[in-house]
């Protein structure tokens, strides 16, 4: 099953570290890595920075157009009147069918702030409770997303955000 899980770190570093365990993670059969994205969040900075991962061997999967909406939308819109509410019902419109509700994304964006950072990842086949386990060292880290997607929600995300195909080609 394709789970979606957003990992937050107290610490602007603690994301970038975690990520750097993924390969291992992965070589040890303890979660399949589709695809993943690190938001640091360093203190003083006035907005986020997205790193892609782009782990996925599927060329155009869609992921990458899954972070920077989700970057552009919840953390770079002004925080004036109602034009955040409007940018998350217009995300939460695009990701409506696809597993991921509105009430999460509200939480990833009150719960990144400045002086934090977090860890984005698409699995499938894994033990997120174990790898969890190998993210302390890193920072106080909680676990604020989790959503398991069914085979249908996964395709929704892939066709929405640009490249979905059932049987992906390989590069």
């Amino acid at each position: 099953m394709t789970t979606f899980t957003v990992w937050k770190f107290d610490n602007p570093d603690g994301a970038q570290h975690a990520s750097e365990q993924l390969k291992d993670a992965q070589a040890e059969q303890l979660v399949k890595v589709l695809d993943h994205a690190v938001v640091t969040w360093p203190q003083g900075a006035s907005k986020p920075e997205m790193h892609h991962g782009r782990d996925t061997v599927w060329h155009g999967a869609g992921w990458g157009a899954l972070w920077g909406l989700l970057a552009g939308t919840l953390f770079l819109v002004p925080v004036i009147g109602g034009a955040v509410g409007a940018a998350i019902g217009a995300l939460s419109k695009a990701t409506e069918g696809a597993g991921i509700s509105k009430e999460q994304l509200e939480t990833i964006r009150t719960q990144i702030t400045e002086g934090t950072s977090a860890l984005f990842l698409v699995t499938d086949e894994g033990n997120l409770d174990r790898l969890g386990e190998r993210f302390h060292g890193f920072g106080e880290h909680s676990k604020l997303i989790d959503t398991n997607l069914t085979d249908g929600e996964r395709e929704i995300l892939l066709e929405t955000f640009g490249g979905g195909h059932k049987n992906p080609q390989p590069y």
